[in-house]
C-alpha cells in the first residue's frame, strides 16, 4: 500500500493487516449451500440470511450463484438496509442504486408488496442492476431510472406505465425526463392512494472516496497504486464529493413523505463525508431528526461522533468501513 494511504489508515485508527472475511446473502428460503460453494459458511448471528466465507473463495463460478441463490454483499451494507426497516407495502427509493446488491436486498425485503425505484446517473452501472433484478427474479415491483440523483423528482404516485399510444406532446416531454430502462409489471401505481406524497423509505448510499471498502481498494492493484492520490486522497475531488453528498441527501429528503425514514450511508472512513454532511444538513432542515436504529445495540459497530449515528470498520466489525445515519421527516 502507498505510504499516503497507510498514513490515512493510521489517522483513522485502522491496521492495514486486519483480516476481513467475505460476505454473501442467501435468498430467503434457500437452504444450506456449503457443498455447492465447497467451503465452510459461518452464519452472521446479527444479520438474517448473511454468511461469512473465506475471502479467497470465488462465488461467481458456483452453481448457487449462477442459479440466483446467493449474492455478494458486505455485512455492513446489509446493516444499512436493515436500518431502513422496510415494511410490507412500503414504496422505497434507492437514490444511488448501482451496482445493485443493496437494491436486491431491498426487493427481497419488500417481497410481493409495495414498489422499489432505483436511480443512478451511470447507465451502464444501472444496467448491471437490471441484470441482477432479473437474475434473482426480483424485478416485478421494481423500476430503474437513469438520472442525476440530485435532481430526480419522480414520486411513486406520478409515473404511469409506458405505452406506445402516447401523444406527440407526451413523447416530446418524455425526452427531458429521466430515462426508464426497466419497468416491472407491478411497479407503477400499485397500492398508492391519491393522498400519498413521497416515498415511505429512502436510501442515499452516496458516492464517496470508497476508502473504507476493502474490495474497492484492492482494485488499485489493477488500476495502479500511483492513481490512488487522484482517486481517493485528492483534495479537489473530495470537495466536489462533499457538495454532491449533501445535494443527494437534500433531494432524497425532499422525496421522502412526512413520517418516512431515510438512511444516509457511505463507505468512507472520513468525518468530512459523514458526520460533517449530516451536521450541515440538520442545520438547513429542522424538519429532519436523527433516529436510533432498532436492534443496533447488538451489532458489532461503534457510535459515530454524532449521537445515534453508527460506524462499521474492519477493527470493530470485521467488515468494510461504513457510516450509517437514520433520519425521520417530521
Amino acid at each position: 500500500l502507498p505510504a499516503a494511504f497507510l498514513e490515512f489508515l493510521g489517522d483513522n485508527g485502522l491496521d492495514p493487516m486486519l483480516y476481513i472475511p467475505r460476505y454473501i446473502r442467501l435468498k430467503p428460503g434457500v437452504s444450506e449451500i456449503e457443498s455447492e460453494l465447497k467451503c465452510e459458511l459461518w452464519k452472521v448471528p446479527w444479520l438474517p440470511n448473511f454468511y461469512a466465507i473465506p475471502p479467497e473463495v470465488q462465488i461467481a463460478g458456483s452453481k448457487a450463484y449462477q442459479q440466483g441463490k446467493i449474492y455478494g454483499i458486505d455485512a455492513a451494507s446489509g446493516a444499512a438496509i436493515l436500518a431502513l426497516d422496510v415494511q410490507p407495502g412500503d414504496h422505497v427509493l434507492d437514490l444511488c442504486a448501482a451496482p445493485g446488491a443493496k437494491l436486491c436486498m431491498l426487493a427481497d425485503m419488500l417481497g410481493n408488496t409495495g414498489s422499489l425505484t432505483g436511480v443512478d446517473v451511470a447507465k451502464h452501472r444501472l444496467a448491471a442492476c437490471r441484470t441482477m433484478l432479473q437474475k434473482y427474479s426480483l424485478g416485478d415491483r421494481s423500476r430503474l431510472f437513469v438520472a442525476n440523483g440530485t435532481f430526480f423528482s419522480i414520486l411513486p404516485s406520478n409515473f404511469s406505465e409506458w405505452t406506445s399510444k402516447r401523444s406527440w406532446k407526451e413523447r416530446q416531454k418524455s425526452k427531458k425526463a429521466p430515462e426508464l430502462i426497466y419497468y416491472g409489471k407491478d411497479s407503477g401505481l400499485v397500492g398508492v392512494r391519491k393522498c400519498d406524497v413521497g416515498y415511505d423509505k429512502v436510501l442515499v448510499d452516496a458516492e464517496c472516496t470508497h476508502d473504507g471498502s476493502i474490495k474497492h481498494i484492492q482494485k488499485f492493484e489493477f488500476w495502479g497504486w500511483e492513481t490512488m492520490d487522484r482517486r481517493v486522497l485528492d483534495a479537489q475531488r473530495i470537495d466536489n464529493l462533499l457538495h454532491l453528498q449533501l445535494r443527494l441527501l437534500i433531494n432524497g429528503f425532499r422525496l421522502l413523505k412526512t413520517g418516512g425514514s431515510l438512511v444516509y450511508s457511505t463507505c468512507s472512513l472520513t468525518v468530512a463525508q459523514n458526520e460533517d454532511v449530516i451536521r450541515q444538513f440538520l442545520l438547513k432542515y429542522p424538519s429532519a431528526e436523527l433516529q436510533s436504529v432498532d436492534g443496533a445495540d447488538s451489532w458489532p459497530c461503534r457510535s459515530g461522533s454524532i449521537q445515534k449515528t453508527l460506524r462499521f470498520d474492519p477493527g470493530t466489525s470485521q467488515t468494510s468501513g461504513l457510516f450509517v445515519a437514520k433520519l425521520i421527516k417530521l
